[in-house]
């Protein structure tokens, strides 16, 4: 950390978002919304999953886990765009800075590591019904949840110790609405070839590889499936077509982000709030939209807390 003091830059410019005054308000009214829909849908989810008993499996323990990293990748950027956009402010300091990149890999991590288990949930509950309780036992959940959020630790420090010693001496305009590995080690008073293969190889092609591997192993779901029954095959696609979407909301916008060289900011921006803004709010609609022990569960809960309020 020594060497943050000799650098000349402490603070990083921002990208301003609004244009005019009707562009101002169209940002205002959308983050906020859409951060209070993303913030009151995913705790919903946890909250639920805590507190139902019929909702105290795997499948249902990863999508909370899911939900609140959806919470937490969200908070590291929304809320400092919508004060922003209020205050006009449009400069960060260094180690506020280095934060938020800190904490975009760290739940970018654990979500990629979720989305691998809740495929491996899906594949052991459809190609192997009989076995399903035996394999994803509450050891194997914990497991794989711990794992996740470690991994996703692992990833952001992995990082972070290549970023955090850079000299920084100008110019400071980071060119995005927050901080972000590719955007800020260009700025960076050295040459950083090998540090921008090594971004690229732990965020870009590990993106790629992880979302060609789910495709796949969906993919592969399903075939099996289809060589048993036509029913149970109607049932697993609808199923998996809610785990495709979300991998693609969330795969596609990475690996753009961290391998394609961006001509534009604005595609740039675009999808880095598709990743930060649009996913995490579709995501509880997405999965609880077509299930029906999600649906149950609601009403279980509304109704726990009307009597609730009767009683008192």
């Amino acid at each position: 950390m020594d060497q943050v003091n000799d650098s000349v830059v402490t603070e990083f410019v921002l990208l301003e978002l609004p244009q005019s005054f009707g562009m101002w308000c169209f940002f205002c009214f959308f983050f906020s919304v859409f951060y209070v829909g993303i913030i009151f849908g995913n705790l919903l989810i946890v909250v639920t999953v805590i507190f139902d008993s019929h909702l105290h499996s795997p499948m249902y323990i990863l999508l909370a886990n899911l939900s609140l990293v959806d919470v937490g990748l969200s908070s590291t950027t929304v809320p400092r765009i919508i004060s922003d956009l209020f205050s006009g402010c449009k400069v960060v300091s260094f180690h506020s800075c280095m934060t938020q990149m800190f904490f975009i890999h760290v739940m970018g991590g654990v979500e990629m590591v979720l989305l691998i288990a809740m495929a491996y949930d899906r594949y052991t509950a459809i190609c192997k019904p009989l076995h399903y309780l035996t394999i994803m036992n509450s050891k194997m959940c914990m497991t794989l949840a711990i794992a996740a959020w470690t991994i996703g630790v692992i990833h952001a420090v992995f990082q972070f110790i290549f970023v955090i010693n850079l000299p920084f001496c100008g110019p400071n305009n980071v060119g995005s609405f927050y901080c972000d590995l590719p955007r800020v080690i260009k700025l960076a008073c050295r040459d950083i070839y090998k540090l921008e293969f090594v971004v690229t190889a732990n965020s870009g092609f590990i993106s790629m590889g992880t979302f060609f591997f789910l495709i796949g192993s969906y993919i592969f779901i399903l075939v099996t499936v289809r060589q048993h029954s036509s029913s149970v095959l109607s049932k697993a696609f609808f199923t998996l077509l809610a785990h495709i979407t979300v991998v693609v909301m969330f795969f596609v916008p990475c690996m753009f982000l961290y391998v394609w060289p961006f001509p534009t900011k604005s595609l740039d921006n675009f999808f880095a709030i598709v990743d930060f803004v649009v996913t995490p709010v579709l995501n509880p609609v997405i999965y609880t939209l077509r299930n029906k022990e999600m649906k149950l569960a609601f009403r279980r809960l509304s109704q726990q807390v009307l009597r609730s309020r009767e009683i008192t």
